[in-house]
């Protein structure tokens, strides 16, 4: 076989790239030698094709459904840089704040079921009182955390506490609470709303939040997703998409082809023993709000459940009543009554928040202030963006003519850039599928 000379990219030479090759690249080098040296050299080039677009994302996908199936699948770029493998819409990703829909669908399951109340005060399911200690008067619900209305805030953490630790010990930190706005008078994108949320589902079931999610959703839709990896088989946990920053640099989920030693935070001694877990006691263990992975297939799925108002192949897993409440907006942004942006994001992008559902966003909100409409269309829909490890991604649902697109774009930097709304420049492009 003979194989083609490739020269040097400008500005970079074999030795920066392919250390243990540093002639690979030279543009001098013999034809003949350069045969046998790129043999050798074959994996770096490969790699080299995966950077050649450095200024943009590491890999991309996009998946446009309507009620039906699947209409157009839309892949480029790498999984995994380090071992050339190409991603594909099977392989699944940490999806981020997307995590918080899906969780949202589980509620509404143990809703329907008569487990929960969307307005009962949640202190009556965690077996504790739960108030903003500033507004000792005024209970919390699901409703209101769901929606980001509950007075919380990110500022004492939300993170997956580790393994062994309560959750109550962040929601008893002031910090953790808005001393100047009352629960349901105020929008702040929350973290920590989740994994109380979580908290509430594994107290009235019993159960792990991860398995829960499995039972509720996940294993009845066909989807191969989980949030950690606990529940995820190996083949899936080696098919997980590393999440690499702006500059290319691998940030989360490099598994080098395994499961991870621990599925969720260890414990401080270093132990992950799940077994010692009791449900109800660390709501954030499994990272409920931004922890699941899962494929843009997969993520297609839901945004079909959704779509069909509850129902999907045949089965039904939502009505479509609890389907309308979650899209119903909660809130809309009048220029003083929120904020739009997310307060522990490096980003601060404002005008990004402007309209709210029950764990759905609503986009191309027609108020001064709000940039929120990726798509250029003024057309209204449901969904959820995620944003985490550079990792860009949106599930959006266009309800009224029954489509809708999932995209993923990894190696995107911290600030959304690019765009002429407050998504960037990749995320309009996806949505528009040019």
């Amino acid at each position: 076989m003979i194989l083609p000379v490739i020269p040097a990219f400008a500005g970079t030479t074999g030795k920066n790239i392919c250390p243990d090759f540093p002639v690979c690249f030279d543009r001098g080098v013999a034809m003949k030698t350069a045969r046998v040296l790129l043999a050798s050299c074959l994996p770096c080039l490969f790699l080299m094709a995966g950077l050649a677009h450095a200024d943009g994302p590491v890999a991309t996908v996009r998946v446009a459904f309507d009620r039906q199936g699947i209409t157009s699948v839309q892949t480029e770029g790498f999984a995994d840089k380090a071992i050339v493998r190409k991603v594909t819409a099977d392989d699944p990703v940490r999806i981020a704040s997307i995590s918080k829909m899906v969780t949202a669908i589980g509620v509404m399951r143990l809703v329907e079921a008569g487990k929960l109340d969307l307005d009962a005060d949640v202190s009556s399911y965690l077996g504790w009182k739960l108030r903003n200690p500033t507004f000792p008067d005024v209970p919390i619900t699901l409703r209101l955390l769901m929606s980001h209305r509950s007075s919380l805030t990110d500022e004492a953490g939300y993170w997956q506490t580790p393994l062994g630790e309560p959750l109550r010990d962040i929601l008893d930190n002031p910090h953790a609470w808005d001393a100047r706005h009352a629960p349901g008078t105020y929008f702040r994108y929350t973290n920590l709303n989740y994994p109380v949320v979580a908290q509430v589902m594994e107290r009235v079931t019993g159960e792990r939040f991860d398995r829960l999610v499995q039972q509720l959703l996940l294993k009845p839709l066909g989807i191969d997703a989980c949030f950690g990896f606990a529940t995820c088989d190996d083949a899936i946990a080696a098919r997980v998409i590393v999440l690499y920053d702006g500059n290319g640099k691998p940030v989360m989920d490099d598994n080098h082809g395994h499961r991870p030693a621990c599925p969720v935070r260890p414990a401080r001694d270093g132990s992950c023993d799940l077994a010692v877990y009791r449900p109800g006691e660390n709501g954030a263990l499994f990272g409920p709000q931004g922890g699941l992975r899962i494929s843009g297939i997969g993520l297609a799925r839901i945004g079909m459940l959704l779509l069909n108002d509850g129902t999907l192949d045949g089965m039904q897993l939502l009505k479509p009543a609890s389907v309308q409440a979650m899209a119903t907006p909660t809130w809309e942004y009048n220029g003083h009554n929120g904020l739009t942006y997310e307060w522990d994001d490096a980003d601060h992008q404002g005008s990004f928040f402007c309209h709210w559902g029950m764990g759905l966003q609503i986009l191309a909100t027609q108020v001064d202030g709000c940039r929120d409409d990726p798509f250029g269309d003024g057309v209204a829909r449901v969904g959820h963006s995620g944003t985490a490890y550079g990792l860009q991604a949106g599930v959006w649902l266009d309800r009224e003519h029954g489509i809708g697109v999932v995209w993923i774009a990894t190696g995107m930097p911290e600030k959304r850039v690019g765009g002429r709304s407050a998504f960037s420049g990749v995320e309009e492009k996806l949505a528009r599928g040019k």
